[in-house]
């Protein structure tokens, strides 16, 4: 496994030690790789997050978001898991799983479908009036004369 030092970021910037922890935080999970998934960007500011969750129905999924995280954990219930099935082959499989996705400032979940075996998170980032982009008016420095006007 690589490991990346960001200590020369943190002596170079300031206002930034948000981002190099959430990168040396990343750095240090494993990848995920049950139940698949795919990140879209579908738009200037809006994503779609599809997962694979195949054999899950509307009640076995729990979407939560705090604080700019998301998490998707999936699990079947007692009652629906038939324990009088035998499988002589077992290739889909139905364990339970925990998503966590790191969200950017101001991006929130919109929606959630379940179609297909595919479930689909909509998000999209709505920054605030105070954080978008305004023009200023600029004024001239100077102030008018009054110029005179008398005759002699």
């Amino acid at each position: 496994m690589q490991t990346i030092d960001f200590s020369p970021f943190y002596r170079s910037t300031v206002g930034f030690d948000r981002v190099f922890n959430r990168l040396d935080n990343l750095v240090g999970q494993e990848a995920k790789t049950y139940p698949p998934y795919n990140i879209e960007r579908t738009g200037d500011d809006t994503y779609r997050i599809s997962i694979a969750v195949a054999g899950f129905g509307n009640g076995d999924i729990a979407i939560e978001t705090k604080e700019n995280n998301l998490v998707v954990k999936g699990a079947k219930s007692a009652e629906t898991a038939d324990k009088a099935r035998e499988f002589l082959h077992r290739g889909i499989a139905e364990r339970a799983f925990e998503l966590r996705f790191q969200l950017a400032d101001y991006v929130e979940v919109h929606g959630a479908t379940l179609e297909n075996g595919l479930l689909h998170l909509e998000l999209k980032r709505e920054l605030p009036e105070s954080k978008k982009p305004r023009s200023i008016e600029i004024k001239s420095g100077e102030q008018p004369t009054i110029e005179d006007k008398s005759v002699n």
